[in-house]
């Protein structure tokens, strides 16, 4: 049934019509309910509060569906024990898709093709995962299962997601999956399932307060309730706020590739932060991160199986380039791991602590297999280790092109723990005192 108004809208769905196809541009409607089994698609719906609520195996397809950016496009009931599949297919919204698995609700599919975010601020939500010592800001794209009960499943599939521009960053999390968890981060109830997560071009300035040591989001988040096969990132992903991580793993994930660029510019943004179960780690891409303390490579928990980089530079004071403090797999960078700042403060587990802008640094308690990096290794202030393997840390095989120090007072290598007697650190470079 075609539609041109918001009155024969209203009169369509009182009608119980399953084939809503909009044409042109309808605005001055209340939020509307999709029946059980209808289809909304062409056009553009414009609200001033909440959007288009899903109830059971609805279908969205080629329409853009526009509110107040701090409000929900799309949403879904939550009364029902089954919501059976919604499928979103090239939809565009302003304002946050929320889809949740909670109440009455157990089990939701959601099969998501070509959507795109424009814009979206989700600060105002009170629900926030804890973990870590954080609560984590929803996301412009939020999928959540936040039934208590063990059997209730959200699973997923979901390809071309698009969170955000240049010229609208979401103020939130971009990409946001999890299940119910605990108050550590862990799975305790119903889960998140998807066999892929694939996303184009992410921008999110979460709008956070400078300073604040107990609040982050995530360009890409694959919290602690969540199992993910397989994310790709195929667009480039940025964050431009305080405390807003690019890539970050609390659950489980086999596969993680990133074949664009991993930016941010940040205080506290780090590229691709651990503390999950992270399988093989692949960015094809360079990770650059500019913010004061924003890190490029943190594994803080968790496990890595391997993680191999393209390249990794920071250039904020504090900002360390790779951080290991757990067990891990080989690590594999194929250039540069590059840091041009001095000492600052940087976020570590809710806490702001001062840290300096060190090359590579394993921690007491990490164990890297194998470490190898086929550029250089190197700082450009002063007072800094360029790389350093502290005590009670270990690597068990090493390669590196070469080691520069180049500020004044600082040096290329701190080897108090373990490293094997025939490591090759390639040429070392101390910059002649002043």
């Amino acid at each position: 049934m075609k539609i041109t108004s918001a009155q024969e809208l209203a009169q369509a769905l009182e009608a119980g019509e399953r084939n809503l196809e909009i044409e042109g541009t309808i605005t001055g409607s209340p939020s509307i309910t999709l029946p059980e089994g209808a289809t909304l698609s062409g056009g553009t719906l414009e609200f001033k509060a909440k959007g288009v609520r899903l109830t059971k195996n609805n279908t969205l397809r080629n329409v853009t569906i526009t509110t107040l950016d701090y409000e929900s496009a799309i949403y879904n009931d939550t009364s029902i024990p089954d919501a059976g599949t919604f499928v979103l297919d090239d939809v565009t919204t302003v304002g946050q898709i929320y889809i949740v698995a909670e109440g009455a609700l157990k089990t939701v599919r959601v099969e998501a093709n070509g959507v795109f975010v424009k814009a979206a601020d989700v600060r105002g939500r009170v629900e926030q995962p804890h973990g870590y010592g954080v609560d984590v800001l929803q996301g412009g794209f939020t999928l959540w299962n936040r039934n208590p009960e063990p059997d209730s499943v959200f699973s997923a599939t979901l390809r071309g997601i698009r969170v955000g521009t240049e010229e609208t960053p979401v103020r939130g999390s971009g990409v946001f999956v999890d299940g119910y968890t605990d108050r550590e981060g862990k799975l305790a109830g119903g889960k998140f399932v998807a066999d892929l997560i694939e996303t184009g071009e992410i921008v999110t300035d979460g709008g956070i307060a400078h300073g604040t040591p107990d609040k982050i989001t995530g360009g890409v988040f694959v919290l602690g309730g969540a199992i993910v096969d397989r994310v790709e990132n195929n667009g480039p992903v940025t964050t431009h706020g305080q405390n807003d991580m690019v890539l970050d793993l609390w659950g489980n994930t086999p596969q993680w590739v990133a074949n664009a660029a991993i930016t941010s510019t940040g205080a506290s943004g780090i590229g691709f932060v651990n503390f999950g179960d992270m399988g093989e780690l692949t960015v094809n891409a360079p990770i650059v991160t500019s913010g004061l303390g924003a890190r490029g490579f943190n594994v803080y928990d968790g496990t890595v199986k391997s993680a191999k980089f393209h390249s990794i530079t920071t250039h904020g004071d504090g900002a360390i380039g790779i951080q290991v403090s757990k067990p891990t797999g080989p690590i594999e960078v194929t250039g540069d791991v590059r840091t041009t700042g001095s000492e600052g403060m940087s976020l570590v587990k809710g806490v702001q602590m001062k840290l300096k802008a060190i090359g590579v640094s394993i921690k007491p308690g990490g164990e890297v297999e194998s470490l190898t990096v086929g550029g250089v290794v190197a700082t450009e202030a002063d007072n800094l280790v360029s790389f350093e393997v502290l005590e009670g840390a270990k690597i068990n095989a090493l390669s590196i092109g070469s080691i520069e120090a180049n500020g004044t007072e600082s040096v290329p290598t701190k080897v108090e723990g373990e490293i094997p007697q025939d490591a090759d650190l390639g040429a070392t470079t101390q910059a002649t005192l002043q």
